[in-house]
């Protein structure tokens, strides 16, 4: 799949995700109590046990529906992309495991991954949630395609942002009730014709369970649904669990009814030995009427809630927190009635609220950090253009650079011992090239990279401030059973501060493809190193004119996942494995003319401003004698050195280059 096909993908796959996430959150969020119903019967299921004073299932409805939320918008804007992907691809294996259960067990009706807005079979919930773990695995496969439509910077307002409005709409729509109602019992919604439907077409699903007895018993359905004067239901699903904060509020309301001629009744589950308490110590002069405790859980979403009727139709609904005011008496049931709503036209008002702010924080971002970058970054203009006498490569890159760029970056010259001194000789080059910097001081950082048995030796006598320390390997490990391999904390343990990944001698003599390297990268950044990293081609890949090829897919296969904050610690070592140890040296212009072109592969990925300051070594038999041309380039920032980096002479005339 060519890169732009599979950027497409990549961002077609991330939409899906994203909406999917959106609409699963927001629609949770606009019921929060009814998906805590849910969960609820999950917790049934399994037996679960927690404290009266934790309410678990609302807590967890209104952690799961913000987090839905906010991942989803995660997705669609390109936020914290490796973070992003691991987080969708778990949450997707959860839903996966609990849709087989599911499919397997059927324990509970629904399982409601969109609330009350789509009701899903545990088939369909099945294929919807295997569809999206396919997914999820392609964007965790290739997580920095997307590009971010926020500037880093930015990202902790949007996601604190993000935070706070669906978490206050969550609270909004408990305190009150859910802005849209995706229930039967919506405004507007004619019981009569939902009980006793009279049209032959109306569909099963739309047949209401409404059903109300009095305390003997007897059906009272009709004589509610039927009557000629408007009829205001308190709504208790239990009254020992009901808000007695309201009793006295709800006995305005009554004798409101009573002299306007209205009936009011309260429906409730409550045995009567409850609804004998209620009335005794709340005055209650209204009558009873059992229906059944899913029933008025599902008609408002409070306890005690309020619902006024009239020829079967119901005119408005009512939480507990906001009572109708009826002290006037002037008020009758046409002022009390509510507009019936247009679901569509309330979730785009709602939406407008996040998305209006949101695009307006994109646009400010993005135009302060478009100016923040051209006020700090040097003009650079980087060409392609393709030379007509060139026989060593089909494309090259000229750069023009102004001084001040070349200043930005910092000048790092490594010495790599790879297999060579014993300890104690070990020791003795470190103590002498420590003294000789130490007394001419460095115009460039300096650090040698040294076996591992070296590490602890040779680092409490090395200044820091002139001579830092490496290693020149870890582990793609954390931890474990893994003889003779040294993980990254413990390089990290003995004082070192860099590391080298991906030698070409490592890659040729053992193996280690751009996976391994990737997890040594992010295994070595996540334990405080800063990373040498190397590429580079061998002599037949030069040739066939393919260095550019090679060098970009190394980029690609190991450092691509990383953020522009943690590429920062990387160093970058390009070494023409044909010139290393064979005495061999690319001229400065074919160093330059590579090291341009890995500059612009890093500003396609991370931008402009991580490329201009990333450090680009030289590795491949660079001398004393050649250091000088080659760190005159302007992309060449030092230097990976091999064999020279053994002689404290020949090592301090590379770094003394810098100086002239």
């Amino acid at each position: 799949m060519s890169d732009r096909v599979l950027k497409i993908v990549i961002h077609v796959v991330r939409l899906i995700l994203g909406c999917t996430f959106i609409l699963s959150g927001f629609v949770k969020a606009v019921d929060p109590k009814g998906f805590s119903y849910k969960i609820e019967e999950y917790l049934q299921v399994v037996n679960a046990q927690f404290p009266d004073w934790l309410n678990l299932p609302l807590v967890a409805a209104v952690v799961i529906c913000c987090a839905e939320f906010v991942l989803g918008i995660y997705l669609l804007l390109g936020l914290r992309r490796k973070f992003t992907a691991i987080a969708t691809l778990t949450v997707c294996v959860v839903f996966t495991i609990i849709s087989v259960l599911l499919v397997i067990f059927h324990p509970v009706h629904d399982c409601g991954c969109f609330g009350e807005f789509i009701s899903l079979t545990d088939a369909q919930t099945l294929i919807k949630n295997v569809i999206l773990l396919g997914l999820a695995i392609m964007l965790m496969r290739n997580p920095q395609v997307a590009k971010p439509l926020v500037p880093e910077g930015w990202q902790w307002f949007v996601s604190l942002y993000t935070c706070v409005f669906i978490f206050v709409f969550c609270l909004r729509s408990l305190y009150y009730l859910p802005l849209i109602d995706f229930r039967q019992y919506k405004v507007g919604a004619d019981l009569r014709e939902m009980v006793f439907p009279t049209h032959e077409d109306i569909k099963p699903e739309e047949i209401s369970d409404f059903m109300v007895l009095d305390t003997l018993s007897e059906d009272q359905t009709a004589q509610i649904l039927f009557k000629k004067e408007p009829t205001m239901l308190i709504i208790a699903p239990l009254l020992s669990e009901a808000s007695a904060g309201v009793a006295e509020r709800l006995a305005s309301i009554s004798d409101w009814c009573n002299d306007k001629g209205y009936d009011i009744y309260c429906l409730t589950a409550s045995p009567l030995k409850d609804i004998r308490k209620w009335c005794y110590y709340n005055d209650a002069e209204y009558p009873f009427l059992i229906a059944d405790h899913t029933l008025l859980k599902t008609m408002v979403r409070s306890n005690p809630g309020l619902m006024l009727l009239r020829d079967g139709v119901i005119r408005n609904k009512w939480s507990a927190n906001n009572l109708p005011e009826v002290e006037d008496a002037s008020v009758d049931e046409k002022q009390l009635e509510a507009a019936v709503g247009n679901n569509g036209k309330i979730l785009l008002k709602i939406l407008l609220w996040y998305l209006l702010p949101m695009l307006l924080i994109i646009m400010l971002s993005n135009i302060i950090r478009r100016k923040t970058k051209s006020a700090k970054i040097p003009k650079v203009i980087k060409t392609l253009k393709t030379p007509k006498d060139s026989n060593t490569s089909n494309n090259s890159i000229n750069s023009i650079t102004t001084k001040n760029t070349k200043t930005m970056r910092k000048k790092i010259v490594a010495g790599n011992w790879k297999m060579n001194m014993t300890l104690q000789e070990g020791v003795a080059l470190a103590k002498e090239l420590n003294e000789l910097l130490a007394a001419d001081k460095p115009n460039c950082g300096v650090v040698i990279c040294t076996p591992f048995i070296h590490l602890a030796s040779i680092a409490p006598m090395l200044d820091t401030n002139v001579l830092k320390l490496g290693a020149e390997n870890c582990a793609d490990k954390e931890k474990g059973a893994y003889t003779g391999e040294v993980s990254a904390a413990m390089v990290k343990s003995t004082g070192a501060e860099y590391v080298i990944l991906g030698h070409s001698e490592r890659r040729a003599y053992y193996g280690e493809t751009p996976e391994i390297l990737k997890e040594k990268v992010n295994l070595a950044l996540a334990n405080g190193l800063k990373v040498i990293f190397c590429i580079g081609e061998v002599l037949e890949e030069r040739e066939a004119g393919k260095q550019n090829e090679v060098v970009a897919a190394q980029l690609k296969g190991s450092l691509y996942d990383l953020t522009a904050e943690q590429f920062a610690n990387v160093v970058l070592a390009y070494e023409p494995v044909w010139a290393i140890g064979t005495g061999k040296t690319a001229t400065a212009d074919q160093a330059e003319e590579m090291h341009a072109f890995i500059r612009q592969e890093i500003a396609k990925q991370f931008g402009p401003e991580v490329a201009e300051n990333t450090t680009i070594q030289y590795g491949g038999s660079c001398k004393p004698s050649n250091a000088k041309e080659l760190f005159a380039k302007p992309d060449v920032d030092g230097g990976l050195i091999g064999g020279a980096s053994l002689k404290a002479a020949d090592f301090k005339g590379i770094i003394d280059a810098w100086k002239e």
